[in-house]
């Protein structure tokens, strides 16, 4: 290895780096970390007939327009400076955790007007995370800034077992890799090859990747219910002791009602799936932690640019599936303007936690035999919907423009942690789990209210305040082969998707309650979930990041949407 120092000085107004060709995945980590300045930036490289020498070849053209600067000899300094002006913006994605520590600093520098222009936003977050003390001493005082980015350095901490200087250099390599393995030609004789590399040869090819992708996610559904499904029957077991035990115990009165039949019957239906969520973050984390999530992203990467994205678009995508609302705000580090709008509204596309519990009662009734391949169309549909989606939007006038060059980071492999696979699991749960006191036991008293007066009997449903409204409802739904109970489901999943199965399981009774379905209504009914309204903070999010104007258009298309397709699944597969 050769041991050299870049030079770095700034001249006219652009900052210059000088980097041994000889040693570029080292000193190229550097240049990663000083593209955040979000200013002009010209890479010279020395040495580079010493790399020839080597029989290694460097597309440094290419090379620049992945980093989104210029690169070029140190020879041709002059007429590389006169083009320094022509470059975009490109970050490094440092993962779920990191950008969103840099989001929540971001926030913070927002509102503080004598901070947010001295530097980009996005290199002082990273500064704050990495150098603190250093970023401090060139910005003006405020403890609300401080405050904030000790507790996210503290996060990372906990959840990395290292300090978050040492999470984002790590990120930074793994860019460069990416970068060098698309732009460096290595000698023919160069046959070694390490272990990574022919991982990624499978993992990442053009014909093998994207199928080994589809085996992953059907073995990932398949174990979600294969081994949930023991504890998910323990648990409603335990419900349904439960309730009966209370009826015993308790006067018939409507207070007792409310107990059992609304709060008791609408949780229990939702808990009886938080085993299933938990295997399947389980493997999920796994699948993020060892650096498998990065490669899907870059086998996205082609597809995401004939729609006219960046791969970039991808990872927000890849985030929905945990919620929507984190995913649309790492949006924002996508830097045209129109990119970012036209991703934040493909995130609802994507199938989030919450659809979850809908998706395994459905699935798990009527079609016990292809589960996992059921759930995984599901998800399919949600990404070949969001992908259909942008390349309308890219040919609509408001959002045409050029395509752009992106490069794919590909991480190290890395071995997952119990730890941090846990915190990742654990994430999920909590946000499961809170919204039951903050969602779900609301909506159970809401519909236990509206179904058990004016007649004050539960078994006289017909005559509920609910039944009128699902009655209003059922001439658009019954196209789709959805009656009034099933249109008052969906009502209830507008605040929180869960909602919906803890409807269900106060309208239905427990040894009907898929009485009412068919494999093909089920399957409208779920492809319903997966695209109409998104849940409110979803919608709150898109209106502030984006504007009221395109929020509520997504809210529209998403309903056109559900609708149509749910109405063509409906009426073909009533005639198969």
């Amino acid at each position: 290895m050769v041991l050299s120092n870049t030079t770095e000085y700034i001249e006219n107004g652009i900052q210059i780096q000088e980097v041994d060709a000889r040693d570029l995945e080292i000193h190229l980590v550097r240049t990663a970390a000083l593209m955040d300045r979000h200013q002009p930036f010209v890479v010279l490289l020395t040495h580079y007939q010493d790399l020839l020498q080597t029989d290694h070849i460097l597309n440094y053209t290419l090379l620049g327009k992945l980093f989104g600067i210029r690169i070029g000899l140190i020879e041709d300094k002059y007429k590389i400076l006169s083009e320094a002006d022509d470059f975009r913006h490109v970050h490094v994605a440092y993962g779920k955790d990191v950008e969103e520590a840099i989001s929540h600093i971001i926030d913070v520098i927002m509102t503080l007007p004598n901070v947010r222009e001295l530097y980009s936003k996005r290199y002082m977050a990273i500064r704050l995370l990495e150098r603190p003390d250093e970023m401090l001493a060139l910005l003006p005082h405020s403890d609300e800034l401080i405050r904030v980015a000790a507790e996210q350095r503290a996060r990372l901490l906990y959840e990395y077992g290292l300090p978050a200087k040492e999470v984002i250099a790590k990120a930074r390599r793994g860019f460069v890799h990416g970068a060098l393995e698309e732009t460096l030609t290595h000698a023919k004789n160069d046959t070694g090859h390490s272990i990574a590399d022919k991982i990624d040869n499978i993992l990442t090819n053009k014909w093998l990747g994207l199928p080994v992708l589809m085996l992953v996610l059907y073995v990932v559904f398949e174990c979600t219910f294969t081994l949930g499904s023991y504890p998910q029957e323990w648990i409603s077991m335990g419900i349904n002791i439960l309730a009966e035990w209370l009826r015993e115990l308790m006067p018939i009165a409507w207070w007792s009602s409310l107990l059992i039949d609304g709060v008791v019957m609408g949780i229990g239906a939702v808990l009886a799936f938080l085993p299933n969520i938990i295997i399947m973050f389980f493997f999920l984390s796994l699948m993020e932690d060892s650096g498998y999530m990065a490669r899907a992203a870059y086998m996205m990467d082609k597809i995401m640019h004939r729609i006219g994205l960046h791969g970039s678009s991808f990872i927000p995508m890849l985030m929905g599936f945990g919620c929507n609302v984190p995913a649309i705000m790492a949006a924002r580090d996508i830097t045209n303007k129109k990119d970012r709008a036209i991703t934040m509204m493909m995130v609802p596309f994507m199938s989030c936690s919450a659809r979850l519990p809908v998706y395994m009662l459905f699935v798990g009734a009527f079609f016990a035999e292809q589960k996992a391949l059921v759930m995984l169309s599901l998800y399919i549909i949600g990404v070949l919907l969001s992908i259909g989606f942008a390349w309308v939007m890219q040919h609509m006038p408001a959002f045409r423009q050029p395509k752009h060059d992106y490069v794919s980071e590909l991480p190290p492999y890395r071995r997952p942690t119990l730890r941090n696979t846990g915190l990742h699991i654990w994430e999920r749960v909590a946000d499961y789990l809170q919204k039951i006191p903050a969602v779900i036991i609301w909506a159970s008293i809401i519909i236990w209210a509206l179904t058990y007066f004016p007649t004050g009997n539960m078994d006289n449903m017909e005559e509920s305040y609910l039944a009128t409204i699902g009655h209003w409802m059922e001439p658009v739904m019954r196209p789709l082969g959805f009656d009034w109970k099933m249109s008052v489901c969906l009502l209830t999943g507008l605040p929180a998707k869960e909602a919906i199965v803890s409807t269900m399981g106060i309208l239905y009774p427990a040894e009907t309650a898929l009485s009412a379905f068919t494999p093909v209504t089920a399957y409208a009914f779920m492809v319903f979930v997966l695209l109409y309204f998104p849940c409110v903070a979803t919608i709150t999010t898109l209106r502030r990041e984006i504007g009221a104007k395109w929020a509520w258009y997504s809210v529209a298309q998403s309903l056109v949407l559900a609708w149509l397709l749910s109405f063509l699944i409906y009426q073909i597969g009533s005639f198969v």
